[in-house]
């Protein structure tokens, strides 16, 4: 079995509900105070991990209760964890997360993300490039995700960049990205508001991906047909994680063969079912569950 990699956060997530999120200045009662495994980088792994792929986990965590706590998770759904650092006298990542009429608010405490830097990637680095393909996101230091992109590239490793939360990325970097999976909003960030979605997409045939929440994914296939692969009906309980879960479920996809139109099918199936069930890990989909419901569809079309 080929191996995945992950770059990426490590968090402790703080998870509160309250009936909608509230307006600024405003208080509301919050009710159901969890403490959930999270970080997209964590997520990503683990939605890889129980969809059966061989991924393995690089990133830090501080030498705390939290740290030891999400170790011990990554290790349970089957998650390598040898190369994650444990960091002394500093705290583990935390978001802290407003659930309320299906949607969310998070706000993010680096803590120990914050040392995912150039000269742990280098510690590092001989586990890295074992891996055929490594996915990254926006919640460790710039300079490291621009390392790690150019150390891939330069030894024949693909790269997915989730450009998540939103930043600007320089252009050479994006060259060297074999899937770019930004959002909408992300999109415009990377890309400006003077080129619409089509003619970004059209710019990178088969590499960039832009999802659209409920309205599903899009890209441009190589014969230059933009094509919109549409999210699948779910009953929403949180959807937190959905997108992490997508870019899990892409990169196992792509690492399986599948053709793009094929693998965001199967990314779109497995977000859906994650949006289910409360929390960004509780909810994802096993590969049997993407199977069964992707082979449901084609029987009732």
């Amino acid at each position: 079995m080929r191996k995945i990699g992950v770059v990426g956060s490590i968090n402790m997530d703080m998870t509160v509900k309250a009936e909608r999120i509230p307006l600024k200045g405003e208080t509301l009662k919050g009710e159901d105070l969890k403490y959930i495994p999270g970080g997209k980088g964590a997520n990503q792994a683990v939605a890889m991990a129980k969809l059966g792929a061989k991924v393995e986990m690089f990133g830090c965590v501080g030498d705390d209760a939290a740290g030891a706590s999400l170790l011990k998770n990554l290790q349970d759904v089957g998650v390598e964890t040898k190369c994650v650092k444990v960091v002394k006298g500093e705290s583990t990542g935390l978001a802290m997360i407003t659930v309320g009429d299906n949607d969310n608010t998070i706000i993010v405490v680096a803590g120990t993300n914050d040392h995912v830097d150039i000269d742990y990637v280098n510690e590092v680095k001989d586990s890295l490039l074992e891996c055929e393909i490594v996915l990254l996101q926006h919640e460790i230091p710039q300079e490291t995700v621009e390392y790690v992109i150019a150390l891939c590239a330069d030894n024949g490793v693909k790269v997915v960049l989730n450009p998540g939360p939103a930043r600007p990325v320089k252009q050479e970097i994006l060259e060297k990205v074999t899937y770019l999976t930004p959002n909408e909003h992300e999109a415009v960030i990377l890309f400006g508001r003077d080129i619409t979605f089509e003619e970004m997409m059209k710019r990178y045939p088969e590499k960039l991906v832009i999802t659209q929440g409920s309205r599903g994914v899009s890209t441009c296939l190589k014969n230059g047909e933009v094509i919109l692969v549409p999210a699948r009906k779910a009953n929403v309980v949180d959807t937190t994680g959905a997108g992490d879960t997508l870019n899990g479920a892409f990169t196992v996809a792509v690492t399986e063969g599948r053709g793009i139109s094929d693998a965001l099918a199967f990314a779109n199936t497995a977000a859906g079912l994650s949006t289910e069930k409360f929390g960004a890990q509780g909810g994802m989909p096993t590969y049997n569950e993407v199977m069964a419901v992707m082979e449901k569809q084609q029987s009732d079309k």
